[in-house]
């Protein structure tokens, strides 16, 4: 089973002082992004505020690795699979299985596809973690991390033959000593290792340790009991008592993990993986046919005043990213971190030739989704309906999977019905329907976005809302839609901690009244609020100081009216819906897409951006139908998570009694240490359904092979046909669909989809693959999204090795008037060759020869260095100090049994030092060197 899967676990099992899987994982991430953070030279503030800041794409980050951990015990495909488990000692394969994934995330980071690298490094965690738990090796005596797991060549343990007894009988639900002794060897100075069988293994030999607990039916056989230490419950497991020792070591091992991969990959794009302080990505997707040339200037001027009034600072974009597209022509996508590239890209776009009305818009806007992280903000800009519908559901699908916002800027009247208005316009003047933007409409409208209806001569006065979207900390705290001729009226509030507040308003206002005090903002200049009324939106800016408490906006509309108030605070919230899952590993298991209308759920939220010396509370959620009207609240009560002092993010859990069966957004309120009512609304637009899908297993891709995915169809409704789509965004898949296919009455249909990788495919790329499932004869419909990677057959998992030559130490007493050095030689076991040295610790200097170290040490005439060094790369030897970046060797020509032969002098003053050495795979090896020995890390 593993540790408990999450916080909820411990409710289920009354263990509440248990470390579960999510813990572990949660505080092993922070602990090393704020240790990194405080190794960097922009590092300023305290431990407190830098967890305070670290922003909403961090914590949503933490949760993919989370969610893709517990997941392991959830999913039909690996939750019974003892390979992923390290139980009924398939520890050999578990450690095969432990290696291939650290290569997986290597592949995935090296390539930038972080959310892949994401998914398998918690899948890593999971399988380390579990080892602890499982295994005899706490009970050995073992207070350190089990370093053989990942790193091939350090001492191993055997593992106990079929035929070897390892347990005796255990009648109790605590076993203690049940270990047999004769895992030791008659001499006494090895042992054997072994791990418990569970229920849903392979069949448990006579006298083998079972897994244990109440959940574990191999309990009853020969040997009674069972090891595993998940819990601090007799009733899970039956080590309980070892529970603490076991968590140690697996959060040790954990930390070391983050620390290595960190170390590999370099301290920039590891914070990169976790999106720490991540601003928004700038992403447009822009119409290039020949009518654009005032939206595209537009853009560009756009992005020009952005990256200008943002250089060098904390705001600038994390990502710039630009998706071209017109008939047939889409992309190619154009990313860049550089402002000063993407300005020059931007210069370099033109507006030239076109065809018919219809565009290809769909299909760039799929791209822009798959190549921008998470909770992006998407600017469209075009004059065009799409051409590519089919593609509704996957766009629809990953802005909601992604969380990520879409807004149109369209320059064309939809009330038009020909074409030819336009200057530079398609040729043709065939009749066209109002409504062809709707597509547009409800993609934005579902994800949280805006679709504003413009003019050439306003387009550039309208894109100031590229500006105010993506800045750092921006929440929502109102968002909703009114219909065609009506009065309403929408409230939002202010807390203290809320600044800069902005209300976007697209469609045509007749009348519009603001109150705290009161403005009318139509027709008179007050103090309250600054209007700005462009064609197809209107811009109102709050004025300081902003007053906190509830403000109004009474209004009178012609048509269709969407209301967004947006503003600056670190204080957000992330949240999810689950079901509970009483089988074999007890917990809360997250709904993948669109939750099931008018059944129970739970809904999670994690509170983020709350200082620890702040002091607010969280009472309740509120579901609201898309003209902000009030569907149904929910009580929220503190999850177990959050009990600890130490807890790394705040976690509110709330009961839910029936999902309803219309569209609805979440609105949490609290209070905050003025007495001010706290209110945060998530925009983007639940989707509830009475269908769902979900994807069995997610392989890896391998160049020159074919790859099936499974997945099932959930049929929560009447017997009814549904049609089944697939998408990907690389033209991998062999069949598309739609096809169609009867389910029963609460009945459930399994199919597959093919890909073929082409053997030209990159090692480490991301297919992104969109399965989308609707009934014929209702609107429900749902969407799972899985993300595969490219691995080469013949994976190298081998990292290198540090062998020592020769130890020459001549210290005296006096520590400063002698030296000591140590030679030794560096190669590579795997296949990959050797790729780069890094002297991590140590206040000496490291010397590089291609052959065996001189006795006398030189004369340094053939020398070389690195860093502020100069380099004679005909020689092949270097020299590197502590603060040197990673010294690339990959360029010098070593052959697969041809060794670096490395020296490292000291002052007898620093008698220890680390070096670090890395293959072209990734797989990296800590070498320690001390005056008297080198332990080897391999």
């Amino acid at each position: 089973m593993g540790f408990l899967p999450n916080f909820w676990s411990r409710v289920l099992t009354l263990s509440w002082d248990s470390h579960t899987h999510q813990y572990i994982t949660e505080q092993a991430i922070l602990n090393i992004t704020l240790e990194t953070l405080r190794g960097t030279k922009k590092h300023q503030g305290s431990h407190a505020d830098e967890q305070t800041r670290l922003g909403r794409g961090f914590w949503r980050a933490v949760g993919e690795v989370t969610k893709s951990n517990v997941d392991m015990d959830f999913l039909s495909s690996t939750r019974s699979d003892p390979v992923y488990h390290f139980d009924s000692e398939y520890v050999d394969s578990a450690m095969v299985k432990l290696r291939q994934l650290w290569a997986k995330t290597m592949l995935s980071v090296r390539a930038n596809e972080y959310q892949s690298a994401r998914h398998s490094l918690g899948q890593l965690f999971h399988s380390l973690q579990d080892f602890y738990s499982h295994s005899n090796w706490v009970e050995m005596g073992q207070r350190s991390i089990y370093l053989h797991l990942l790193q091939p060549e350090e001492p191993a343990i055997p593992v106990a033959q079929k035929d070897t007894r390892t347990c005796m009988e255990c009648f109790s639900i605590t076993c203690r000593n049940n270990l047999l002794s004769s895992l030791s060897n008659a001499q006494g100075d090895s042992q054997l290792l072994t791990t418990g069988y569970f229920s849903t293994s392979r069949p448990k030999p006579q006298g083998k340790c079972s897994h244990g607990g109440i959940l574990d039916s191999s309990r009853y056989m020969d040997a009674k009991g069972g090891i595993n230490k998940d819990s601090t419950s007799p009733l899970f497991s039956p080590h309980h008592y070892l529970h603490v020792e076991a968590a140690t070591l697996a959060t040790e091992a954990t930390l070391t993990v983050l620390r290595d991969l960190r170390d590999t990959v370099g301290h920039k794009t590891f914070l990169k993986l976790f999106s720490v302080k991540q601003v928004p990505a700038l992403v447009f997707v822009i119409d290039t046919t020949g009518s654009m040339f005032e939206e595209i200037t537009a853009a560009r001027l756009r992005a020009f005043s952005i990256i200008q009034s943002r250089a060098n600072g904390p705001d600038q974009p994390s990502i710039f990213l630009l998706v071209p597209f017109h008939d047939p022509g889409v992309g190619p996508v154009y990313e860049t971190e550089d402002p000063n590239q993407f300005m020059q890209h931007m210069q370099n776009l033109m507006a030239l030739g076109g065809g018919d009305e219809p565009e290809m818009c769909l299909s760039a806007i799929q791209l822009a989704l798959t190549h921008s992280p998470p909770l992006s903000e998407i600017f469209v800009f075009t004059d065009a309906s799409p051409k590519d519908a089919h593609l509704f559901n996957a766009v629809k699908a990953l802005a909601l999977e992604k969380q990520s916002k879409l807004t149109f800027l369209l320059t064309e009247d939809p009330s038009y019905k020909s074409r030819g208005r336009k200057r530079r316009k398609r040729r043709s003047r065939e009749a066209l329907s109002p409504d062809r933007f709707s597509l547009y409409s409800s993609l934005s409208s579902l994800s949280g976005g805006l679709t504003i209806f413009t003019t050439n001569s306003d387009i550039h006065d309208v894109s100031a809302i590229v500006e105010d979207n993506t800045a750092a900390d921006k929440v929502t705290l109102l968002h909703a839609v009114s219909d065609r001729g009506m009065k309403s009226n929408h409230s939002f509030r202010v807390d203290s901690s809320i600044k800069n507040v902005t209300l976007h308003v697209t469609g045509i206002l007749i009348e519009c009244i603001l109150t705290g005090q009161t403005q009318s903002l139509l027709s008179e200049q007050g103090a309250l609020a600054e209007l700005k009324h462009f064609k197809g939106l209107y811009h109102i800016r709050l004025l300081a100081p902003i007053q906190p408490g509830q403000w109004t906006l009474l209004t009178k509309c012609d048509g269709h009216i969407t209301f967004n108030v947006i503003a600056d605070s670190s204080i957000d919230f992330l949240y999810y819906f689950a079901t509970v899952t009483n089988e074999t590993h007890p917990g809360l298991a997250k709904v993948e897409g669109s939750p099931v209308a008018g059944i129970p759920a739970f809904l999670v939220l994690a509170l983020i951006g709350l200082a620890p010396d702040e002091e607010a509370s969280f009472s309740h959620v509120t579901l609201l139908g898309a003209a902000g009207e009030s569907l149904k609240q929910v009580w929220l009560n503190s999850s177990s998570s959050s009990s600890s002092p130490s807890s790394s993010v705040e976690e509110l859990v709330g009961w839910v009694d029936s999902i309803p069966r219309v569209p609805f957004c979440v609105r949490l309120t609290g209070q905050d240490s003025r007495a001010n009512k706290l209110e945060r609304v998530s925009t983007e637009m639940v989707q509830p359904t009475h269908v769902q899908i979900q994807v069995l297993s997610v392989p890896h891709l391998v160049p020159g092979h074919s790859t099936m995915v499974n997945f099932d169809i959930l049929n929560h409704g009447p017997a009814r046909f549904f049609n089944v789509t697939a998408v990907d965004d690389c033209g991998y898949l062999q069949t598309r669909g739609p096809h169609s296919f009867p389910v029963a009455e609460q009945g459930s249909f399994q199919d597959q989809v093919h890909l073929h990788t082409p053997a030209t495919a990159q090692a480490g790329a991301t297919i992104t693959l969109t399965l989308t499932v609707y009934a014929l004869n209702s609107p429900d419909s749902n969407y799972a999204v899985a993300y595969l990677t490219v691995v080469p057959p013949d994976t190298d998992t081998s990292p290198p090795s540090c062998s020592v030559a020769r130890v020459q130490s001549s210290c005296s007493p006096t520590c400063n008037e002698s030296n000591w050095n140590i030679s030794l030689a560096v190669s590579d076991k795997g296949h990959s060759g050797l790729a780069a040295l890094q002297l991590q610790e140590g206040e000496g200097t490291l010397t590089l020869f291609l052959n065996p170290t001189p006795t006398d040490g030189g004369d340094g005439r053939d020398e070389t260095t690195s860093g502020s060094h100069h380099h004679h790369h005909h020689h092949h030897k270097a020299r590197l100090e502590k603060g040197d970046p990673p010294l690339n060797v990959s360029e010098w020509a070593l052959s697969s049994s041809q060794p670096l032969w490395v020296r490292y002098t000291s002052s007898c003053c620093f008698a220890q030092a680390e070096l670090l050495v890395w293959d072209a795979a990734g797989n990296m090896k800590r070498c320690h060197l001390t005056s008297v020995s080198i332990v080897l890390n391999i």
